[in-house]
């Protein structure tokens, strides 16, 4: 735990008392505060009475008497309209702030040439911020990875001159931490996300460039045009960025040609690292997330020999491209986490030969926008209740069958992959679906596909299986 001593002697109150709100409290109770805590559901208040965190409704306190309050990311403080706490904070003058910002406090205090990696972006950050802290932790530093992956900011160890971070942050956190100051902030790519929170793309991508605004070195992908105007401004503003382009060649920064990363300085080429080989880097994606973990590890004091190590070495994400299996000339990939089209894309463009597992709780627009891909697929194992949709998408384009449940397209699909002779075949779940229909979520959906191909007599699992 990191204790909030920033706040010491000071009255905060917080809303928000998930997992990360808990943590939240606790360091500011270790660091010294007076915490008034809250959340609308009710439950939530009891598990954090148990805690010993003291609590009571928010619109009984004496905000004059607060030092700050400290807002889950996960409630509105703009749109569709701040939440009853904000108003009542902004109109007694209460600073509105999160965990991301009560860490760079602390870090500042006690640490502040504590290297610092923030990665943000709308696709690829928890794949850049896993693959970063991996290739810093197999070269030997002592990595603490946080934020919006795995642990709450707060629940990191202490900050220490040699101690690095790597955070993913999110649009939410980043509004919540006005002092955000990273020796590396990293802002991958922008797109319309998480609009009914922001209310526009332009003030959606404010915020994302408040990450890179405050940090050290920029590290700004540019092959969309949102990007590339923001690593734009930052320059004629004076700051240090480094561009990254997973498909243009680039004068000055690091781009992706074919499997090398290169690095350009004035014109001149050099490669710094490659993926050949790699598994769970493949696609032109991980591309765009290794050239920033390359880029962000070298600004603070990585080899490149170590880098290149670190990238052979990691294992990927669970449940996204994940490697789980193969039999033969049949490689089976869990991409889980694929929940929509436009996140089944990269695996569908990672691969040239595909027996496809999709289908689930259907989004809006269905499978439409992922008819490009479809030569790539060899056959299509429909699942769930978004399997009569899909088939009607697919048409005479693509083979099918509506298997139904996933265990039944994970034996079809093995079946089918291993007649085919054309070279790899690559049993992929890519669902572009949620997994409420069957699953819980899809982690439960992942591991069952992990479980059911592993299941197969002679496949051998990869990565530890998990």
């Amino acid at each position: 735990m990191i204790p909030a001593a920033s706040f010491s002697g000071k009255r905060v109150s917080l809303f928000g008392l998930g997992g990360s709100g808990i943590a939240t409290a606790r360091a500011l109770i270790e660091g010294g505060a007076d915490v008034l805590a809250w959340d609308d559901n009710p439950d939530s208040v009891a598990k954090a009475a148990i805690a010993g965190i003291a609590t009571a409704d928010l619109r009984g306190a004496d905000w004059a008497k607060f030092s700050a309050f400290v807002l889950s990311p996960g409630v509105p403080l703009t749109h569709p309209k701040p939440h009853w706490t904000v108003e009542l904070a902004r109109g007694s003058g209460v600073e509105i702030i999160g965990d991301i910002e009560l860490f760079c406090r602390e870090r500042m205090l006690s640490a502040p040439t504590a290297p610092f990696i923030a990665i943000t972006g709308t696709n690829g950050k928890s794949t850049t911020t896993a693959l970063t802290a991996h290739i810093l932790k197999a070269a030997g530093r002592d990595a603490q990875m946080g934020g919006n992956i795995g642990r709450a900011v707060m629940t990191l160890d202490p900050p220490e001159p040699d101690r690095h971070y790597v955070v993913e942050c999110s649009s939410y956190q980043i509004d919540l931490a006005p002092s955000i100051n990273p020796t590396a902030g990293i802002l991958l790519n922008l797109t319309p996300d998480h609009l009914d929170r922001h209310g526009t793309m332009q003030h959606y991508a404010a915020i994302k460039e408040r990450l890179v605004a405050g940090s050290e070195t920029a590290i700004v992908g540019i092959d969309d045009s949102w990007c590339a105007q923001i690593a734009e401004r930052l320059e004629r503003a004076g700051r240090h960025v480094i561009r990254i382009s997973k498909r243009l060649p680039l004068t000055d920064g690091y781009f992706a040609d074919g499997s090398n990363l290169m690095e350009a300085v004035h014109g001149r080429y050099s490669r710094v690292a490659f993926l050949e080989g790699i598994g769970s880097l493949r696609g032109q994606h991980n591309a765009q997330n290794a050239l920033a973990a390359v880029a962000a590890c070298l600004k603070v004091g990585l080899e490149l020999g170590e880098i290149q190590s670190g990238l052979e070495s990691f294992p990927g994400l669970a449940h996204r491209m994940e490697q789980v299996g193969r039999k033969d000339h049949v490689l089976f990939i869990n991409d889980s986490k694929a929940t929509n089209a436009d996140a089944a894309a990269p695996a569908l463009s990672s691969f040239p030969r595909i027996y496809w597992i999709a289908g689930g709780l259907p989004k809006e627009g269905g499978i439409e926008p992922l008819r490009g891909f479809f030569p790539r697929i060899a056959k299509a194992y429909l699942i769930g209740e978004a399997a009569p949709a899909f088939s009607a998408t697919l048409g005479e384009a693509v083979p099918y069958e509506i298997s139904g449940t996933l265990a039944a397209a994970v034996e079809h699909a093995a079946h089918d992959a291993a007649k085919d002779d054309s070279g790899e075949a690559v049993v992929l779940l890519s669902p572009a679906c949620a997994s409420f229909d069957q699953f819980k979520n899809f982690e439960v959906r992942g591991e069952a596909f992990r479980q059911a191909a592993n299941a197969i007599e002679g496949v051998k699992p990869i990565g530890g299986a998990r």
